[in-house]
């Protein structure tokens, strides 16, 4: 499947430029994700990753290029107004209202949605979370703030969820259930999956194409196997040129 900016694309973004001051963060990145697609997004600290992130969930605005979803132009939108035509986000350190039960949390996610959502009592099951339902999320780890925060995005009903490192600071058996959820969110639910991550064995287990940011810019966009082998991307991870694996 290849990548790049498609009319045909759920979520595309063409020539995105964004700058902070002096520093271009993003150069002229051009993207596309697909209907019910898992893409990995995936480079270095400091890419600019997360801005990309940011900018098309309407955080931030570009300084040139757009934005499309399902065809329509989005460029600078805010963020709900992107809610509301079905892109959902997770963050990075999660973000559910920390004094709020699991439940709760979830039910006033689902306020927002533009259709009727799944149950909270469904969603919470699909996460694992049935039994920890009355618990307030300040008191959950890390790893179920994140199942909470999932829930919620899920209770928007999105056509495609933005995954920022969702797998950070997860332990191996943790990271394989989530890895689990997700492709059982792909591919029961249809939603598509945008994901960031440095979880490598994960990634390429589970992305059908990845998409390679470096210094703001898209060095590769193909399938696992073949970005894997790109002299290029090995060179922007390790620091030097390196033979593709064989």
């Amino acid at each position: 499947m290849s990548g790049g900016a498609s009319s045909a694309a759920l979520l595309a973004g063409t020539d995105l430029s964004k700058s902070f001051g002096g520093l271009q963060v993003l150069k002229k990145v051009t993207f596309a994700v697909r209907e019910r697609e898992i893409v990995a997004l995936i480079g270095p600290n400091g890419a600019g990753k997360t801005t990309l992130f940011n900018v098309i969930s309407g955080l931030e605005r570009p300084f040139d290029g757009s934005i499309r979803i399902a065809g329509r132009d989005v460029t600078g939108l805010p963020g709900h107004a992107i809610c509301r035509l079905g892109i959902g986000r997770t963050f990075q350190t999660p973000r559910p209202f920390l004094d709020l039960s699991a439940a709760d949390n979830v039910q006033t996610a689902a306020l927002f949605a533009s259709e009727p959502a799944p149950t909270t009592a469904e969603l919470l099951a699909l996460v694992g979370l049935e039994d920890q339902a009355d618990i307030r999320a300040g008191r959950l780890p890390p790893a179920r703030r994140k199942l909470v925060e999932l829930a919620m995005v899920l209770s928007l009903r999105p056509r495609l969820i933005l995954l920022d490192e969702i797998l950070g600071g997860l332990n191996p058996a943790e990271a394989g259930q989530f890895v689990a959820l997700m492709r059982r969110i792909r591919d029961e639910w249809g939603i598509a999956l945008f994901w960031i991550d440095h979880v490598m064995w994960a990634v390429m287990d589970t992305a059908e194409r990845v998409i390679v940011l470096h210094h703001g810019e898209v060095i590769s966009d193909g399938d696992p196997r073949s970005v894997a082998r790109d002299p290029g991307v090995l060179e922007a991870y390790l620091g030097r040129a390196v033979a593709p694996l064989s």
